[in-house]
């Protein structure tokens, strides 16, 4: 068994909804922790910055009415994203608030930062870092976050190429932190995999887009519904960093998928996402390959109630 700090150490189901840049909303992230399961977003999808400290305030106080009528059923914690690259100018402002609010978990991104996990730690928070590959992990360890989050293919949004049995597998070997498997998740089974290949909890991403309280348009919560992995592209046109993407957005952006140019991250501005003529994560559509799973477009609640059966079920399977 993985050491799980206390926020992590007993979930209702092992399942963390990954931030969805633009998409995610305090709505969506009530939601998700009322049903059992971690609900994060990016501080970013607060515009303007003075947004985050309402939001905040918002969860909190959701989630705190929660549990005190329901002291049987309390909510999973949430958790914020930070992009800790350089372009995100917001991020020492962002971090405040968080101390403020002593937001339970904080998943970091595009690089690892010393200052930010101590600051996480003074109240007592854990830090996730998304990784691609093992050395990544080593760096995010070494600078004191507490657990991973292995984003391998298939994954949504930035998405590493490695399989997921390959990057567990070599975390593993040398980490017995906490760590969550992203790519292509989407069903409870895949959930119970995740646990079975060493991850400790599974990353839901592209699925939460079709619930009825993402803030997503409903042609792009349709195309989950209808899209495959067939579906999905891979590039690093759109923010020069590889990410996976719904080919028909951009179709309807003027491109031709299968003949994307190469991008450039030195144009990227992840604090906005913008870094090509459509703006990313708006106009095209990130997605993981797991969406052939997702056949509508349902209140979060009742999708994860699905995702328990069915991570049941398959537990109930494998014991047979």
């Amino acid at each position: 068994m993985s050491r799980l700090p206390g926020a992590l150490a007993h979930l209702p189901l092992p399942i963390i909804g990954s931030p969805l840049f633009i998409i995610s909303n305090p709505q969506l992230v009530i939601a998700q922790c009322k049903a059992g399961v971690v609900g994060s977003m990016p501080a970013l999808n607060a515009r303007p910055a003075a947004q985050l400290d309402e939001w905040l305030a918002e969860i909190t106080e959701a989630l705190a009415a929660h549990n005190k009528a329901n002291p049987d059923k309390p909510a999973a914690p949430f958790a914020i994203n930070q992009i800790v690259h350089k372009s995100n100018d917001r991020l020492e402002h962002d971090m405040e608030l968080v101390v403020k609010y002593k937001v339970p978990i904080i998943i970091t991104s595009l690089g690892a930062r010393t200052d930010v996990n101590d600051a996480v730690h003074s109240y007592g928070g854990v830090t996730l870092h998304d990784v691609i590959n093992n050395s990544f992990a080593k760096k995010a360890i070494e600078k004191g976050a507490d657990g991973l989050i292995a984003v391998a293919a298939g994954a949504g949004g930035h998405a590493g190429v490695k399989s997921p049995f390959a990057l567990v597998q070599e975390i593993r070997e040398w980490f017995d932190g906490p760590v969550a498997l992203s790519g292509s998740i989407a069903t409870g089974s895949a959930v119970l995999a995740a646990q079975a290949m060493g991850a400790d909890f599974a990353y839901i991403g592209s699925a939460f887009i079709a619930t009825e309280e993402a803030r997503a348009s409903e042609a792009y919560k349709q195309g989950i519904v209808d899209g495959t992995s067939d579906d999905i592209v891979y590039s690093n046109l759109f923010t020069g960093v590889h990410g996976n993407y719904l080919a028909p957005s951009i179709v309807a952006a003027g491109m031709d998928p299968a003949n994307l140019p190469e991008g450039d991250v030195k144009t990227m501005n992840f604090a906005t996402g913008e870094g090509s003529k459509a703006k990313a994560w708006k106009d095209i559509w990130g997605s993981g390959q797991g969406i052939g799973a997702i056949k509508k477009v349902q209140p979060a609640a009742d999708f994860i109630a699905q995702l328990r059966k069915e991570y049941e079920d398959a537990r109930r399977r494998l014991v047979a």
